[in-house]
């Protein structure tokens, strides 16, 4: 199957939905927010019919193949957000971030936590607020985003030590907040929908 654009639906960015940028939202029945998920995966549950409901207006059109009878192509139309079928837990607890630098940068925004400069991905480091000979851990309270220069002029120390004020307390986030930051590419719809799911005790933008 190949894909491409059936509107043009904005992107939360100002692009049009379209086949390499855009990624579904998936969920299980009962509306517990799950994970991005590529075209294809989302796709493949309208053709096996697991899915048990969609929000928002499609975003793209999946053509197939052509009737042997009509020669008319078949088309599948995919909303950003679609639940799936099957078992369901109110219970379950939601997934863990992973810890990456990618993660990590995204958190902070791409600014140096020391000196407050925004910095491109390659300029920034993962510094451990309370190093990791003294003891610290690598967790996401304990790690900030750092430039080159500052991460080595704190060296080993604490902040405290080096005479380096935090600008913001490192804290591990949420998993529909870890959903946000990992996507540079979200749809209106589906921000909305994450919006109204955030923690009211996160840290602010």
């Amino acid at each position: 199957m190949d894909s491409h654009t059936a509107s043009d639906t904005d992107h939360l960015r100002g692009a049009v939905a379209d086949l390499h940028s855009t990624r579904v939202l998936s969920l299980d029945a009962g509306g517990r927010i799950l994970d991005w998920i590529s075209w294809q995966d989302a796709a493949c549950l309208y053709v096996r019919e697991a899915v048990a409901w969609t929000l928002g207006e499609p975003c793209l059109t999946v053509h197939g193949g052509h009737s042997r009878l009509t020669g008319e192509q078949s088309t599948l139309l995919l909303h950003p957000i679609v639940a799936s079928r099957g078992h369901c837990r109110s219970t379950a607890i939601d997934p863990s971030p992973a810890l990456t630098n990618g993660a990590l940068f995204a958190r902070d925004r791409y600014l140096c936590l020391y000196c407050g400069r925004h910095c491109t991905r390659g300029e920034l480091t993962r510094d451990h607020v309370l190093p990791l000979s003294r003891g610290g851990r690598d967790a996401w309270e304990n790690v900030v985003s750092a430039c080159l220069a500052c991460n080595i002029h704190k060296g080993g120390r604490t902040p405290q030590q080096a005479g380096m004020r935090l600008l913001a307390v490192p804290y591990k986030p949420s998993w529909v907040e870890h959903l946000i930051l990992s996507n540079r590419n979200i749809l209106a719809d589906q921000m909305e929908f994450l919006m109204h799911h955030l923690p009211k005790n996160r840290r602010p933008s």
